[in-house]
């Protein structure tokens, strides 16, 4: 399958601090990307070299197969991006964005802006500046799918929207994913919202892609362990692709990476009375993952 996004040995520096490290990433076209990690995990500078929009100390991007510095206009036609916290001229109306927006793309589909801004119930006289917050994020989800771009850009499209807000907003972008040929990549701290959408998901820790693999793939792989014991817990030795352990009462929670075999026996080796193994949602996948020992247990898979 064709990637619509490619990255390699991508590198950012800003000062002294490496922001985004050597990161080789490959979305395929129709894919719905989530691309995870905490605050100043380096999610927006990896988003803006993409776009050309900050240029990278090592490394290259490519879209649609060309060198993102050297994409043709016609190329560059076929991208939307929504920038976090939807920035718009708010002394414009709707109307006003509407008709400078479509002055750069020669197939803006002005009647399926319509069709959005009426299901959103937005008039095009309303002011830019009088608008909610989510009203805005709604503004900018209508101008960038009447682009119809085949590549989709979101940096944390959801961020400040309440929860009604950003369901309707979600499953507007459901609708857009549908549609045959999409990709889409987004940013997002709300992680329900990406295991709802996202078929492939990359975690950044400080700058690493330390994960790429589909999302149940992720899920799958972090296990919480449970161990039930007659009295206090003994000391656990450790075992390959331990994240974290916690130890309360006569209870001992381990979280496992690749839980298998070895894992197994090593857990058996305690003695233990009882033992769960729990599969975890994609929101407590990540926080385990990502406040453990995530250094050592990168999660690669294929489609």
């Amino acid at each position: 399958m064709t990637d619509v996004i490619e990255t390699r040995n991508l590198t950012k520096y800003y000062g002294p601090r490496c922001v985004v490290n050597a990161v080789d990433l490959h979305v395929p076209q129709g894919c719905v990307y989530g691309l995870l990690g905490r605050n100043g995990a380096g999610k927006s500078t990896l988003i803006k070299m993409l776009l050309g929009l900050v240029r990278p100390n090592y490394g290259e991007t490519r879209l649609f197969g060309e060198d993102t510095d050297r994409l043709r206009p016609e190329d560059r036609a076929r991208i939307a991006y929504l920038a976090e916290g939807h920035p718009l001229y708010r002394w414009m109306k709707i109307r006003d964005v509407v008709r400078l927006t479509q002055s750069f793309y020669a197939d803006f589909n002005k009647e399926l802006l319509a069709r959005i801004l009426d299901h959103f119930e937005l008039s095009p006289n309303a002011r830019i500046r009088r608008l909610s917050n989510g009203q805005r994020a709604q503004v900018s989800l209508a101008l960038a799918v009447a682009q119809e771009p085949e590549l989709l850009i979101l940096d944390d499209p959801t961020l400040g929207l309440d929860t009604v807000v950003r369901r309707d907003f979600l499953e507007s972008l459901i609708q857009i994913i549908q549609r045959k040929g999409r990709t889409i990549l987004f940013s997002s701290h709300i992680l329900g919202d990406v295991e709802r959408v996202a078929d492939r998901i990359g975690v950044l820790e400080e700058g690493v892609l330390r994960v790429d693999c589909p999302t149940d793939h992720f899920k799958q792989s972090v296990k919480r362990i449970v161990l039930e014991f007659a009295g206090t817990p003994p000391e656990f030795p450790g075992c390959p692709g331990l994240v974290s352990r916690h130890q309360a009462a006569n209870r001992l929670e381990l979280v496992v990476v690749g839980y298998d075999g070895p894992q197994r026996q090593a857990i058996e080796s305690l003695g233990p009375r009882a033992v769960e193994v729990l599969d975890l949602n994609l929101e407590d996948a990540f926080i385990e993952y990502t406040r453990g020992r995530r250094r050592w247990l990168p999660i690669f898979a294929e489609e």
